[in-house]
């Protein structure tokens, strides 16, 4: 049984992704900083198939500790999805200084850099799976998350960077966009802009967070290893 590692996992998208790749027949280590009452169940359900490491990924100074824990406690990893992220929407000329380190620290420093702690395995294994989970507005653009959007497409150049660096050997780099997902960062968003959002919509309706693990699960799949260096854009055709 392959090892899984779902950042930000314990709820939302990051808990969609794990629940996917648990019935994919991956043993999930879910990396977040609190246990849920939902994770609690889904660990619950499969006591074989998922396990928790509590860590704050913002610590980057200890990523390299958690990557080395991560292998001594569950064996070798075979996959990564960097999935934990935050959103802090605001308009740039106003946004503190500290809250723009904030989102650059969570949303790209940290997977760069439990990546590049994880990946040396992969290389040495010669077989592997980096998930990155970018946004629609890496490429759209969305009036008050500049900085979100910054970060998001930091990780395209990264998702087709790296592939090319680990590709060799057989370890694939990918990346999906979700679009507009109802998840715990995107609760607060006025009903209005929902329903802009799914007028647009090619198929008139939003994308789930199910339907974003789908695509995660079909990128650490067998049947997706001559894929590499991409972006699957899930949004119901939002940006079509």
């Amino acid at each position: 049984m392959h090892n899984v590692v779902v950042t930000g996992g314990s709820r939302g998208l990051g808990l969609a992704i794990a629940k996917m790749a648990v019935g994919s027949g991956f043993r999930v280590i879910a990396i977040a900083r609190t246990m849920t009452e939902e994770l609690a169940a889904a660990m619950a359900a499969n006591p074989d198939a998922m396990a928790f490491q509590a860590w704050d990924l913002a610590e980057i100074g200890g990523l390299a500790a958690l990557a080395r824990q991560l292998r001594d406690t569950f064996g070798p990893i075979f996959g990564l999805v960097n999935n934990a992220g935050i959103g802090t929407a605001g308009i740039l000329s106003t946004m503190p200084d500290a809250k723009i380190e904030q989102l650059i620290r969570l949303n790209v420093t940290s997977p760069l850099t439990l990546t590049k702690y994880l990946v040396r395995p992969m290389l040495a294994a010669q077989a592997g799976r980096v998930v990155n989970v970018s946004s629609i507005v890496a490429s759209t653009g969305y009036s008050g998350l500049s900085v979100y959007s910054a970060t998001k497409a930091s990780l395209i150049g990264f998702t087709k960077s790296l592939a090319r660096e680990v590709g060799q050997v057989g370890v694939t780099v990918n990346a999906v966009a979700p679009g507009f997902v109802e998840t715990d960062m995107t609760h607060g968003m006025d009903p209005g802009a929902w329903a802009q959002i799914i007028r647009r919509s090619a198929l008139r309706r939003m994308a789930t967070a199910d339907d974003v693990a789908a695509a995660v699960g079909f990128l650490l799949s067998d049947n997706a290893r001559n894929i590499t260096g991409t972006v699957v854009t899930i949004d119901a055709g939002n940006t079509a």
